[in-house]
Order: structure tokens, then sequence, then C-alpha cells
């Protein structure tokens, strides 16, 4: 089963994902996380990275065969149609704002009848060892489609959202929707918590997967996955390191200090 597949088969089996960004260049960092982790975040939003760098983690995602889900910088066919030609089978695209940029987004990576997407996937059906129908049967069933819902736009269009044809999965981008809704960074706020339960429930209800991000914050995760949320970002790369080193001084500093309390 490919990456993808069981990635689909834990999402329908209401199990709990949950995954690592990647923003370094080095595909030793994809390795070395691909195997703690259900999926790999591609950050490509907030990080330009380069083609060549991105081929070296897709590689590095295949050999543990965990999904390698991008995302991307934007909606435009001009972006989403090369990585996936490139190989990657999971596409998050942020700050959308209409259904109709939605419809756009599944028809660039949906073959006709479902899409639009133009043939060329050179990596994607290996080489075209595994290409024509074969490959156009597998991705219009597995290529991971998902936008994420993080402007009052997208919030008032979800209805229509939802209904779009060949969409898997709804992301909360919680910290931008809060900005969106007028109180930046206040993800507690009765407001913006009654827009995240609204998009949770109606994502549900749809039958659609449902993921968000999170801070560095267990608590968090928990209460994102006690609300009704199935896969989860946590967080990523530089934000891992950081922490554990400011986690592991701090506790050497205590118990040293301790020692030198029983002297």
């Amino acid at each position: 089963m490919r990456a993808i597949e069981k990635f689909r088969k834990q999402l329908k089996e209401e199990s709990f994902c949950f995954g690592a960004a990647v923003t370094f260049s080095d595909p030793l960092i994809s390795e070395a996380l691909a195997e703690s982790v259900d999926f790999l975040w591609m950050e490509m939003e907030h990080r330009n990275m380069s083609p060549e760098v991105l081929n070296g983690h897709l590689l590095a995602a295949r050999s543990k065969n965990v999904p390698a889900l991008v995302r991307v910088a934007g909606s435009g066919t001009t972006i989403i149609k090369p990585l996936l030609d490139s190989g990657v089978e999971g596409i998050v695209v942020p700050q959308v704002r209409s259904a109709d940029e939605v419809r756009q987004i599944v028809d660039d990576c949906r073959y006709p009848p479902m899409g639009k997407r133009g043939y060329g996937p050179r990596v994607a059906s290996n080489y075209e060892r595994n290409g024509g129908k074969e490959y156009l049967e597998w991705a219009n069933q597995n290529i991971f489609v998902a936008v994420i819902i993080e402007t009052v736009e997208a919030l008032e269009a979800l209805d229509d959202i939802l209904k779009i044809p060949g969409l898997d999965s709804i992301v909360i981008g919680a910290w931008d929707l809060s900005g969106s809704l007028g109180m930046l960074g206040d993800v507690e706020h009765p407001k913006v918590v009654s827009a995240i339960d609204t998009i949770i429930s109606k994502t549900r209800a749809a039958g659609l997967g449902i993921g968000c991000g999170m801070p560095p914050d267990a608590a968090f995760a928990a209460s994102m996955v006690k609300r009704g949320v199935q896969w989860i970002l946590l967080w990523g790369d530089f934000i891992f390191l950081i922490n554990y080193v400011n986690q592991l001084k701090a506790s050497i500093k205590d118990m040293v200090k301790s020692q030198n309390n029983r002297i």
C-alpha cells in the first residue's frame, strides 16, 4: 500500500494522524522524522524550497513509505501542476477565499472527467512505467487535496466548498482565521472558538477529513482531537530542535540546583 493510501485509510478508520513540518533543506531531516510521524508536511508557503530540495525530501519520504503533503504558496495551476507531476501525492492550499477557487484547485489535481489536470506525470508515473490509464485512475482516487480555512470569506463560503466533488479535507488555520476575524493571535476568543467548532462539525457532517496545525502544546492537540480533528501538524523541525535544547538545558540546571541545595 502506497503511503498516501495508508494515510487515507487511517483517516477513514478514525485513527488520529500526527505529522511534522519540514523547512530545512537537508533531506536527512525528512528521513530522520519519517518513522516518528504519520505524515510529513513540506512547507512551501512560508519557505522558499527549490524543486531540487523538495525532490530530495520526497525521495526520503518515499524511502520510509510516509506520505509527503505539500503546503503550496498559492492556488495557481502553474504552482500545483509541476508539484503533482514531480510525485507529490498530497496538496494543501492556504488562504482560499471562495468555492470557485477551491473548485479550480480540485480541477488542477484531478484528471478528466473529474477535473482538468493536464497529463505529464513524469516522476508520479514512475517515469511512465506505470503511466496511462493505470496512473489516471490511481491519481483520481488517491491524490489528497486539502484547503485551509483561515479567512472570513472562506468561512462564509464553507457550505459551498464542502459540496465540491474531489475535495478530501479541510484544514483549520486558527491563527490566520483569528486575524481575519479581527483578533489576531487570540485563538481562545469565543468568536474564534465558535468558528473553529463550526468548521469541524460541518466538515465531519460532509464526510471530509479535518486537520489543523498547532503550537508546541500537547494540551491544545488533545483538545482538538476531542473536538473532532483527525490529523494534526505538530509544528516542525526548527521548533522541535529549539524546544528540546531549551527543555534539556532547563532540566540540567534544575538537577544541578537540586544537588547543590542538598550539599
